[in-house]
């Protein structure tokens, strides 16, 4: 984890390292998802890469913390070395980080432990379909997580 801070807010980042496969659609219209599994069925249509290096259950305590804010706002960057899409949400004081399997970002306000943002402004459906392709190919894939709590 990142921490940066300054008079008005404090910023942390979590990074995830994982790659794509042959069955990333990103067709879901309401969630997004980074799984620690190494498999990937067609009827994954939210996953966006497999094999995550980490999961929210490993995510520093003041990350957690400044995510667990409803103002807080956070921020997931999906990269690959040629192509990368932002999407912005916000957390919530329900937000466990307890997941151990997957972190899923949510345009709605449902919340388990594996949500890492909600009301997020973008789903797998609107992720960039040239970056969807890249992690179709099974690309390298970054997913950068970034809270910043407006105090």
């Amino acid at each position: 984890m990142t921490a940066t801070e300054s008079d008005a807010t404090a910023e942390y980042t979590e990074t995830i390292h994982a790659h794509g496969h042959e069955h990333v659609q990103a067709t879901h219209e309401s969630t997004f998802e980074i799984t620690s599994d190494d498999w990937l069925t067609p009827a994954g249509d939210c996953i966006l890469a497999i094999d995550a290096d980490r999961v929210p259950a490993d995510f520093d305590d003041k990350f957690v913390a400044a995510a667990q804010n409803a103002d807080a706002e956070i921020t997931a960057t999906i990269a690959t070395d040629d192509h990368s899409h932002t999407i912005t949400g916000r957390g919530d004081p329900d937000l466990t980080f307890d997941g151990d399997r997957s972190a899923v970002g949510r345009t709605s306000e449902y919340v388990d432990d594996r949500t890492i943002m909600v009301d997020a402004d973008a789903a797998a459906a609107d992720i960039d379909r040239e970056l969807v392709a890249a992690l179709a190919e099974g690309a390298e894939a970054t997913l950068t997580l970034r809270v910043t709590e407006h105090e």
